[in-house]
């Protein structure tokens, strides 16, 4: 009972997703109480075994269980559910490759058939079954003989039960012919010669008996004393001397079998009540028989209760196997509705995530917009105060010229013409006057030039840039260096290029801020060949070109300089800082 205790504790302990250890378990259980007459426990084990093994489509093993389902319910006299459980596991077994345990089972099938109807006193069925398993247990690999005794014993004793004594001495005598039964299993021997004792008596030939009875139970008793074969064979002295008249020996013998099956199994003791009735005379007859009908209604009440019980037990699992398959479906319910919960909340995420960010570019879209158009009122603002300050260079230059130099000129005149005064003091003022009045028109006529010349024509777009750099680089923290060709014409140059270029700026400025983690930016514009070239070089942390990924700013940087034409080439090294260098072509 420790092993057994063992055995079950560790399936407690078995998680379920180890199903196929379980139902081992179980299996090995159910063996053990087997062995030990313990029917309703061994069926309850099986029953569990059998159906994890269903379900794991473990064939073999689920048709070993059912064999062992079928020899409990045939010892607790359930007949017609044993010869049911024994067709479906031979029916499970011949779909399986025949390999030596499969036919080793399916034998073990047949011959718990053969007795099955030999309880049901089918003995043409029974005898067609013994041979079956006896055909198929000679053919197994192994020592069988042992197996293959107990089935032809099972035959012989069909044919003896079905007035058939030739064949079943013809049986007999085979069997205890082998010597080497009784030197390795003597309890078998003591048994199979009881049973042809038996059936020597049974067609009337007495010349041997009872001394083959005697044989048999001396056999028997030297093995097991007052064990359970020693019933069969006290019962049979005691048939052979009531037959015999002998009632002395007979009562004895009744007796004797009475006293040992009480200590074993009831049928026995049953059928030791019934002749003893027989055997005794008056009251004990009537006391024995009393006690054959109370036993008889004793052991009837028990296999009804015991098949009830194994109704039951199948019932309550049946079941809990329906209230488990209830509770998965809820589980799986639930499982789906928790998935599509957490699958359409993510979903419902990233809509509004992405409806943010779009709202976020769309900001930043109109904002870039705002700026450009900002940017395009500066360079308009720029160019109409440029425009005026040409204009009013240009009115004071012709105010200059014709309104100053002509009185001038006017005065001058009049001054040579009083230079016909010819006295000494009179020519040298004159000519005083004329000299300082000829520096006078020299003078104006030098600022006039001046103010006519744009000498700071197209010096706002850089002075727009040069605002934005100083103003960038204070928030961001940066020293600067702006450099720029004069003789870039920056009036030449469209404003949508000139948007550009500010943007770019504008955005690598940004970029150096937030991923280089500078200290200095320089900034140069040169002019090559007709081609505006714009470098921008920080002393940043630098990122490998090979590797790293274009995030936002650089494709905006890009899709400027594609919309203008120019071209774009980038410089890094970890640690070594970045370099970013445009060209833009004028035209």
């Amino acid at each position: 009972m420790y092993l057994i205790d063992s055995i079950r504790e560790s399936v407690s302990n078995f998680k379920i997703k180890d199903s196929t250890l379980i139902a081992n378990a179980h299996f090995n259980i159910g063996e053990l109480f087997r062995y030990s007459h313990k029917g309703d426990s061994a069926y309850y084990h099986y029953h569990q075994a059998q159906k994890i093994f269903k379900i794991q489509n473990e064939d073999y093993k689920l048709a070993k269980t059912l064999y062992g389902l079928a020899v409990i319910l045939k010892n607790e006299k359930d007949l017609t559910a044993s010869e049911l459980v024994s067709i479906q596991a031979i029916s499970i077994l011949e779909d399986l490759k025949q390999t030596n345990e499969v036919r080793e089972t399916k034998a073990f099938l047949f011959n718990n058939l053969g007795l099955v109807f030999s309880e049901l006193e089918q003995y043409k069925e029974s005898i067609e079954y013994s041979k079956q398993a006896i055909s198929l247990k000679e053919t197994l690999k192994g020592d069988y003989s042992l197996s293959i005794y107990n089935s032809k014993n099972n035959l012989a004793r069909s044919y003896k039960m079905a007035g058939q004594y030739e064949l079943a001495l013809q049986y007999y005598t085979e069997l205890l012919e082998d010597r080497e039964l009784i030197k390795t299993k003597p309890d078998t021997y003591a048994l199979i010669l009881d049973n042809y004792a038996h059936t020597l008596y049974l067609s009337k030939q007495f010349n041997e008996l009872p001394d083959l009875y005697f044989k048999a139970l001396h056999i028997a008793d030297s093995v097991n004393p007052k064990g359970y074969n020693s019933i069969l064979i006290n019962q049979h002295l005691a048939e052979f001397y009531k037959d015999k008249k002998n009632i002395d020996l007979a009562k004895y013998y009744a007796t004797e079998a009475k006293n040992i099956s009480a200590q074993y199994h009831n049928d026995q003791l049953l059928s030791s009540l019934l002749l003893l009735s027989e055997i005794e005379t008056g009251d004990k007859a009537v006391n024995y028989l009393h006690s054959y009908i109370k036993l008889s209604d004793s052991l009837q009440k028990n296999e009804r209760e015991l098949r009830n019980k194994f109704a039951r037990i199948q019932y309550e699992t049946e079941q809990i196997e329906r209230e488990n398959v209830q509770i998965a479906k809820e589980r799986m319910w639930l499982f789906v509705i928790s998935v599509s919960l957490i699958i359409t909340s993510f979903l419902l995420y990233l809509v509004i995530t992405q409806r943010n960010k779009n709202r976020q570019l769309q900001l930043i879209q109109k904002q870039q917009e705002a700026n450009e158009e900002i940017y395009n009122l500066m360079l308009s603002q720029n160019e109409k105060i440029e425009e005026a300050r040409a204009l009013e260079k240009k009115r004071i230059s012709q105010e200059l010229h014709d309104g100053v130099l002509g009185r001038l000129f006017g005065t001058r005149l009049s001054l040579d013409s009083l230079n016909f005064n010819n006295t000494p003091e009179a020519v040298q003022t004159r000519s005083q006057y004329i000299d300082e009045l000829k520096n006078i028109e020299q003078d104006i006529r030098k600022v006039s030039h001046e103010l006519n010349t744009d000498f700071v024509s197209g010096a706002g777009f850089i002075d727009i840039i040069k605002t934005f750099v100083e103003t960038q680089t204070i928030i961001y923290k940066l020293d600067y260096k702006l450099d720029h060709d004069s003789v870039i014409n920056w009036d030449e140059l469209p404003n949508k290029t000139k948007i550009h270029i500010y943007r770019i700026v504008q955005e690598s400025l940004h970029n150096i801020h937030k991923h280089a983690n500078a200290t200095r930016v320089d900034i140069s514009f040169t002019l090559k060949n007709n081609v505006i070239c714009l470098t921008i070089e920080d002393d940043g942390s630098g990122f490998d070109n090979t590797k790293s990924k274009a995030g936002i700013g650089l494709k905006n940087i890009k899709s400027r300089i594609n919309d203008i034409n120019g071209t774009l080439e980038f410089k890094s090294e970890i640690n070594k800082g970045t370099q970013l260098i445009i060209e833009a072509p004028i035209t």
